[in-house]
């Protein structure tokens, strides 16, 4: 693959960056050395808050939430973020959240899940069902769910599992997301050598995630190992076109279409694996944050403006 050719200098000056402060040969890390480059490479692209979004924090039930609102807000997003389901907090995805809140006008909920390997799966979607949950106890106005990466994933597990349970899930939107695809998917083969993300990442985090026991027919853990994908909220997908997870995207929209549903898939030319950190720096990253806004926005409204 010819990266070279597929990516432009803006986005290979913040994969160089991004590289400066979490190397490639982190996954030979300890767990605990892992998240401490992670949040280290989080804060040096962190973005100051606007003023005039106000921040809480909360606890639900055992696990924390950062609250984001700019004056009255109608809706509410639930954010998870990512991080293969071992790194990140509520503090690395602080400015993407507060953004959002600002932007859209709506409440975010932002979801500190538990992280593997000290808590392997169901913890992570037992924390955000459980803040789904209170959210639909606490809000009114309905939630859109959305997340990156590992939230990606984590949020489209928990929008399956809230069919017949929550009626206040109006979309979803998931960002470059994992959903559990098949590795024989052509973006596994062609961008297996990926920057910021290769294929042997995707299984390392799996592992980790697992206990190294492989998952299957379960999805709460991933949303392609369901079989019923009749009934789900309108759904927006986000990926980048050179990231081994990219079909995973397009084998969701097909299963959603198949089953009578809404679904658009968004193929961000040129981008990597981690582009939301790009979104101030790189003119393409900048265009999709105003798409993944833009759709957020229009699912909290229950608008659809894309074709069928």
């Amino acid at each position: 693959m010819d990266y070279e050719k597929l990516i432009d200098e803006e986005t290979w000056a913040f994969i160089r960056e991004t590289g400066r402060h979490y190397p490639e040969d982190s996954v030979g890390l300890t767990i605990d050395e892992q998240r401490e480059v992670y949040n280290k490479m989080a804060a040096a692209f962190r973005k100051p808050r606007s003023a005039v979004v106000e921040v809480s924090e909360h606890i639900v039930g055992t696990v924390s939430v950062r609250i984001y609102e700019a004056g009255d807000p109608t809706r509410t997003v639930m954010y998870c973020h990512g991080g293969g389901f071992v790194v990140g907090d509520l503090n690395s995805h602080d400015d993407v959240c507060s953004e959002i809140c600002e932007q859209t006008g709506y409440r975010v909920v932002s979801v500190d899940y538990r992280l593997a390997p000290e808590h392997e799966h169901p913890a992570q979607f037992d924390d955000a069902w459980a803040v789904l949950e209170w959210i639909a106890k606490t809000y009114e106005g309905g939630v859109v769910l959305a997340g990156d990466s590992a939230g990606g994933m984590l949020s489209a597990c928990v929008a399956q599992h809230a069919r017949g349970r929550i009626d206040d899930v109006l979309g979803q939107v998931l960002i470059y997301p994992g959903l559990g695809g098949d590795h024989a998917l052509p973006s596994y083969r062609e961008h297996a050598q990926a920057p910021m993300l290769t294929l042997e990442d995707v299984k390392f985090y799996a592992g980790i995630r697992s206990g190294g026991t492989e998952v299957q027919n379960d999805p709460t853990y991933a949303p392609l190992q369901d079989s019923d994908f009749a009934g789900l909220p309108p759904t927006v997908m986000f990926s980048a076109d050179c990231d081994p997870l990219r079909d995973d995207c397009r084998a969701y929209r097909d299963a959603i279409h198949a089953a009578g549903g809404l679904a658009e898939w968004i193929n961000e030319a040129g981008l990597v694996h981690g582009y939301l950190r790009a979104r101030h720096s790189v003119g393409r990253a900048r265009d999709s944050f105003e798409r993944i806004v833009l759709a957020i926005e229009g699912l909290g409204q229950e608008i659809w403006p894309y074709e069928d």
